[in-house]
């Protein structure tokens, strides 16, 4: 598979930062964001293409746990806090 491009990166970005505004309670909320921020951050002077290929992968992993996560965090939903 070819290295992933800028592109591809930027948009697995938006995507988990999409999913995770969508958890139901402001903890996991704002915990999912502070890591996908951190992470991508962290990770952001990459230059390696196997390095950023499997970034990218377990990128898309984390997307899929987060979208399990939101799906059962709103069958369980519990009340609104303050802070919300």
């Amino acid at each position: 598979m070819a290295a992933p491009t800028r592109f591809q990166a930027i948009s697995l970005y938006r995507m988990m930062l999409r999913e995770s505004q969508k958890f139901p309670s402001y903890n996991y909320r704002t915990y999912a964001l502070r890591r996908v921020r951190d992470a991508f951050r962290a990770n952001r002077t990459v230059a390696d293409p196997k390095t950023a290929e499997r970034l990218v992968e377990e990128g898309r992993k984390t997307l899929e746990m987060i979208k399990r996560q939101v799906s059962i965090g709103k069958m369980y939903e519990a009340q609104k806090m303050v802070v919300e």
